[in-house]
């Protein structure tokens, strides 16, 4: 979760709500200073590189860096007739994006409508982040989306007594499991692989990809298809939950305290796609230790 996606305070689904005497608008955008160095690469070349990206909050999307014309490389953007209209910013002119003898259409934008307070935005461009090659803050790779400085995961381990059934089959019981609180999702609860009945879980075809956590592998638990999840090679960052297993509560049974846990809002997430030229393994190892 950010500031404006899942259910962050911006969000059309936030989880909380603010106090104050009269509604807010139903949308609103949000622009800071990235304050840090942040490059494109396209073609095997640096078509983006500045120390002064704008990052825009808009409600349902992830953060958008937008970079000063200025810092982009000169031919590098080929204006093309397609102007579309933003429902906050106006006029929105499109561009093709050239570099190393490679040509992607309708890769980069401009808003060149503006309305007044939304002026900060003036003379910068936006790269659709799948069609470029990749973006780094200084020398690392940044993968998803631009880094969201409002997005967290806290991992707590706890002497809660986890138990997951199906049907009257224990699969896991932990006294050991750990709890994984990401910002704006419910909880997440982890069981070590030691505490779990291997005989129960069967691997199944497909990943999915977090830009905060990395490749989410999959098990069906007994006949319950995609009932547990494990981040087998987690990110350093959540490092903690590495090869621990997940399940999902509105599938099997799990009972937290002798407590059936419930599906809560924020459980549902919406599946991120790979960046461009990104492979699985680059995913699994690229912010390894």
């Amino acid at each position: 979760m950010g500031l404006s996606w899942q259910q962050g305070p911006l969000s059309a689904s936030a989880v909380g709500h603010f106090l104050v005497p009269d509604p807010l608008p139903e949308r609103l955008l949000f622009a800071e200073p990235l304050r840090r160095r942040m490059r494109v690469r396209f073609g095997g070349e640096w078509i983006a590189d500045s120390e002064d990206v704008v990052l825009l909050h808009e409600p349902g999307r992830y953060p958008v860096a937008y970079f000063p014309l200025d810092d982009v490389t000169p031919g590098a953007l080929q204006r093309l007739e397609t102007v579309t209209n933003h429902r906050d910013l106006g006029a929105t002119s499109w561009f093709a994006v050239s570099a190393g003898g490679e040509t992607t259409q309708r890769a980069a934008w401009r808003h060149t409508g503006l309305p007044a307070h939304a002026g900060v935005l003036e003379d910068r461009v936006a790269f659709a982040w799948r069609a470029m090659e990749a973006f780094y803050e200084e020398d690392e790779r940044i993968v998803g989306h631009a880094a969201d400085a409002y997005h967290r995961n806290d991992i707590r381990s706890t002497s809660r007594h986890l138990v997951v059934r199906v049907g009257d089959q224990v699969v896991a019981d932990t006294v050991e499991p750990l709890v994984l609180y990401e910002s704006g999702f419910a909880p997440r609860w982890y069981v070590p692989r030691a505490d779990v009945d291997p005989a129960a879980l069967s691997p199944v075809e497909g990943q999915t990809f977090c830009p905060y956590k990395g490749l989410a592998s999959y098990y069906d638990v007994g006949d319950v298809e995609r009932a547990a999840w494990s981040y087998v090679e987690a990110w350093p960052e959540v490092g903690r939950v590495r090869d621990m297993v997940s399940f999902e509560p509105d599938r099997v049974t799990v009972l937290l305290d002798d407590e059936v846990l419930d599906l809560e809002p924020g459980q549902r997430v919406t599946p991120h796609g790979v960046d461009r030229g990104l492979t699985v393994d680059e995913v699994a190892t690229s912010r390894s230790v």
